[in-house]
């Protein structure tokens, strides 16, 4: 249920464009101004943009084929009764899937639902997104950041020791397990120059489990953007997993597909995955793809990535901030 847009140079001309296309039973999400087309835009011209989807009384039966999209595999309700709320409708148009909108709408008071205000769609939709949220439980003495090349591993540790030393808290021991990708290990010394935090390079499987034990602070371990079935990869990451008190955090994109999740959970199995950091959420469409699948599995989220600012861009995932993500309100956090 995408929305789609009108563009006239009234409101009424483009709202009667949005009703022709759509039918009378279409929902109007709002209206802006914006630059007009070709030579006029070019002038300073403008124009009025509606946006507008199909309403209540719309059958989804219409979409019953499977398609696939760049979100990847998805099967479209095939026997589910048309969308009759008007705030499903409204959140399914705003990125939400289907059953996803109908918990949150399931959370708020029949009285509420019609005038419903944005933060009220918030805390409905985070109390639906607290099994996959750490909620405090994001780090432990000893953390483990693993995922392919070039997710935010390096950045994602920096952020975190970064943000301590902020705070004022206790300072992270960071490792260098990663002498795989040119420049990895010059990149995080780098950082812990800046910081102030403790650097320790482990080449080999038993230096780095003697880097962990050893430390008297908690440690940010930065691994190998190789697969597990790597055979000097897997050596380094089975000696951490065999570790106590180890959180094993997967990295993965914000704009990540589920099925190219599925592949990626999968292929860092044997690492001892148990929890995820969503990064380059300001570089996704959306989220919902990535969320959808964390919901089924029951995959907690520990940290979510807004940016590249160090320290700044680095949020706990409270459900909260995973609703704001889903919402398109990305949350403006300060060092």
């Amino acid at each position: 249920m995408t929305p789609q847009r009108f563009r006239s140079s009234s409101v009424r001309d483009a709202l009667a464009q949005a009703r022709q296309a759509l039918g009378p039973s279409a929902l109007v999400l709002g209206t802006r101004l914006v630059p007009a087309s070709g030579w006029r835009g070019w002038l300073g011209g403008r124009e009025v943009e509606v946006s507008a989807f199909l309403g209540a009384g719309v059958s989804e039966n219409r979409r019953s084929t499977t398609t696939e999209s760049a979100h990847g595999a998805h099967t479209a309700t095939d026997a589910r009764k048309p969308v009759t709320d008007g705030l499903v409708a409204r959140l399914i148009a705003t990125g939400l899937d289907r059953d996803l909108a109908e918990s949150v709408v399931e959370q708020m008071p029949q009285t509420r639902r019609r005038d419903a205000s944005q933060g009220q769609i918030r805390d409905a939709l985070a109390s639906c997104l607290m099994p996959i949220a750490a909620r405090g439980q994001a780090l432990g003495d000893v953390n483990v950041f693993i995922g392919p090349p070039g997710v935010g591993k390096t950045t994602t540790i920096a952020k975190i020791a970064a943000q301590a030393r902020a705070r004022g808290e206790r300072r992270f021991r960071l490792v260098a397990a990663d002498g795989y990708r040119v420049g990895a290990i010059e990149q995080l010394r780098l950082y812990a120059d800046i910081i102030g935090s403790p650097f320790v390079v482990a080449r080999t499987p038993e230096e780095v489990t003697e880097a962990v034990t050893s430390s008297k602070l908690p440690v940010l371990v930065d691994t190998p953007g190789l697969s597990p079935a790597n055979e000097e990869a897997g050596a380094f990451l089975s000696a951490l997993a065999a570790l106590p008190s180890v959180r094993t955090h997967l990295v993965v994109p914000g704009a990540t597909t589920p099925r190219d999740f599925d592949r990626l959970w999968e292929r860092f199995a044997t690492a001892g995955a148990d929890r995820i950091v969503i990064s380059k959420v300001d570089e996704a469409e959306t989220v919902m793809p990535l969320v959808r699948v964390l919901r089924e599995r029951e995959v907690p989220v520990s940290l979510i990535g807004l940016g590249q600012r160090v320290p700044e861009d680095l949020v706990e995932a409270e459900p909260e901030m995973i609703a704001a993500c889903l919402l398109g309100q990305l949350p403006v956090v300060h060092a």
